[in-house]
């Protein structure tokens, strides 16, 4: 079984020692240890029960059972390329097991491969929340309740800078679910909960305090991690963190370990995040955020003294990009951020998330410290050149991710889609598509872009048609293909 892992550019990859892995895991089996035979050099009598004595703590019998029916298993279909890098653990070096290893990875096409994390469902008509690295490469997406059944998912949208995603499934309007807490009022060494698919064996629960709050492991640029030492391995990926109340106060996305297990070192996005982020994916399918185009440094000491600031709080302005909002506005390199909209800046991370909690066209009010002297200026957020492109060509170009499928407007005028990109090992691919081909029709519809295409594929999808019909150009000719839509 092969594992989609959350690495840049998609590759696979196993994690050596001291990598940080984003945990999508795959099954394992572990031996049985029998306690008594380590005490008395003895096995125990055949039917004999052994009774330890059980540790005081407290008892999460109750909060497991109430909130278990809403933590889900997500499966994924996607694309093994076996040209990425793949490194070998160092507990196979030197064993016969490295040459099948290195054969698995050399030469071949682009293979499909499964993986598995987890999620839970934060709405009773279906909407369930995992991380991105789950569900960014798939091409299908499934879900498994508690009770048994197994849905097929639709992404309803993702967000790589917080690795987080959302899912729905069609399953009727009364699903158990769990409702989001408070972070912000969480204490290191508070009790957790941590609920999921540890290497695919099913809903498991473990339990363990808040180690930390804070945490910043180079995950992204909103990186505010809580850091547990509840278990978490493989395949927890996208399931909750509860507290004692039962809310969940932390989506589990990473963990830090020499060998890929746990070693007591788990990170999950914290519930303030998540929900701000969840709400957008739900209402847009992507998350707006402002933009101030500065490029930020933290102070330190030396600097402080050398720009008369007084302190080493605040996030300092180490550039001003061009016709950005923040030029246009007067801010200069060298100007100090303490606060935004009254809430204190201490490091540059707390200016990136205030500035992205304001969507573009909003203003905020900064207060600076100029020169050693205090000053404050409004500036009207605008949308980062990145988001800008990437929604316009979201606007010229419609990708069916999971039929592996991305289509252009007709660069000749006239009607149909062109079919742009079709990846290797792909349900478009095994029905015969290549890229430069033209679709004409989807289903009943005739296509004038690629909306048309992307639209009819959702139809048929609710009305739960397993595969529709193209209509296809191709060097002057016209045939019809039958594309499936819940095939893997």
């Amino acid at each position: 079984m092969e594992d989609l892992m959350p690495v840049p550019n998609r590759r696979i990859r196993v994690m050596a020692a001291g990598a940080l892995a984003l945990a999508l895991g795959t099954t394992a089996l572990t031996p049985w240890v029998y306690p008594a035979e380590a005490q008395t050099g003895a096995p125990p009598a055949a039917g004999t029960a052994i009774a330890l004595p059980r540790p005081a703590g407290p008892d999460f019998a109750d909060l497991a059972a109430r909130v278990a029916p809403a933590v889900v298993r997500v499966s994924v279909t996607g694309r093994a390329d076996p040209s990425a890098l793949v490194e070998l653990p160092p507990e196979l070096r030197g064993t016969p097991f490295e040459r099948f290893f290195r054969q698995r990875q050399q030469g071949g096409s682009p293979r499909r491969a499964m993986g598995q994390g987890s999620g839970f469902i934060i709405d009773p008509s279906g909407y369930v929340v995992t991380n991105n690295h789950v569900v960014g490469q798939a091409e299908s997406v499934r879900i498994e309740l508690a009770d048994g059944r197994d849905l097929p998912a639709k992404v309803i949208g993702t967000d790589s800078k917080t690795d987080l995603a959302l899912l729905k499934i069609e399953a009727g309007n009364n699903l158990p679910t769990v409702s989001f807490g408070d972070s912000d009022r969480l204490r290191v060494g508070e009790w957790v909960l941590a609920m999921g698919n540890p290497f695919g064996l099913g809903g498991t629960a473990t339990a363990g305090i808040v180690s930390a709050r804070g945490r910043q492991i180079g995950a992204g640029p909103y990186d505010d991690f809580i850091q547990t030492d509840a278990p978490i391995n493989p395949g927890n990926s996208g399931g909750p963190l509860f507290n004692t109340a039962g809310e969940v106060v932390g989506v589990n996305t990473a963990i830090f370990s020499p060998s890929g297990g746990n070693i007591g070192i788990g990170f999950a996005v914290p519930s303030s995040l998540a929900q701000m982020v969840v709400a957008q994916l739900k209402e847009h399918g992507r998350v707006e955020r402002g933009w101030l185009g500065v490029s930020m440094q933290r102070l330190n000491p030396e600097l402080a003294a050398a720009l008369s600031a007084g302190e080493t709080k605040g996030a300092l302005i180490a550039g001003v990009e061009r016709d950005g909002p923040a030029a246009r506005a007067g801010l200069r390199p060298g100007d100090l951020v303490t606060a935004v909209d009254g809430r204190t800046i201490a490091l540059p991370r707390d200016l990136a998330e205030a500035v992205a909690a304001v969507k573009p066209g909003g203003t905020i009010t900064l207060r600076l410290l100029r020169d050693g002297r205090p000053v404050e200026q409004k500036v009207t957020l605008g949308q980062s050149p990145e988001s800008r492109e990437a929604r316009l060509a979201g606007e010229e170009r419609q990708s069916q991710a999971n039929l592996g499928l991305t289509l252009a407007p007709n660069p000749r005028g006239g009607e149909g889609a062109v079919v742009a990109e079709v990846r290797p090992d792909s349900l478009a691919a095994a029905q015969g598509l290549r890229p430069g081909d033209i679709v004409l029709r989807a289903g009943d519809r005739a296509v004038k872009g690629p909306r048309d295409v992307v639209e009819a594929v959702g139809t048929a999808r609710k009305e739960g048609k397993p595969a529709i019909a193209l209509q296809v150009e191709r060097e002057g000719g016209q045939a019809f293909v039958a594309l499936p839509l819940n095939a893997g």
